[in-house]
């Protein structure tokens, strides 16, 4: 198993996105098997309805980000360029994860015709990102 601080510098997440992610995770689950036991009808519980807390749960780590990124340009000359480093590393991870979610909403409601390696694309862009990120950093054993 991995270790918290091996996650946190991996992923490029704080503890608190990672915590966020998995509420949000959760929240999306217990959804999820709602719909899938047929407790409530497809009407009630559409696929953007199930995927809503996932996207709350992009909304808070963006403005959690930002706020980082902000307050980190603002300490000093020398953490300007992790802040830049940062805010890029975070909005890519975001914006890919959220084009994921969207195009696998749009794909379970039949709204789109792709592929569901069209769909994972955005998924396998972001474990791309997330290898050479691994790959950068320094050996900690």
């Amino acid at each position: 198993m991995f270790k918290l601080s091996e996650l946190v510098s991996w992923l490029g997440l704080k503890e608190f996105e990672i915590f966020t992610n998995l509420l949000a995770l959760l929240v999306f689950t217990i959804l999820l098997s709602l719909r899938v036991s047929s407790y409530f009808s497809a009407e009630y519980l559409d696929w953007f309805v199930i995927f809503s807390p996932l996207f709350c749960g992009d909304a808070c780590n963006a403005y959690f980000c930002l706020i980082v990124c902000i307050r980190m340009y603002l300490e000093s000359d020398q953490i300007k360029r992790r802040a830049f480093h940062r805010l890029l590393w975070s909005t890519n991870y975001i914006v890919l994860t959220v084009v994921f979610k969207y195009l696998l909403c749009l794909k379970l409601s039949g709204q789109i015709g792709l592929e569901f390696s069209e769909v994972f694309s955005p998924i396998f862009i972001l474990l791309q990102l997330i290898a050479v990120r691994a790959c950068q950093l320094p050996n900690s054993s």
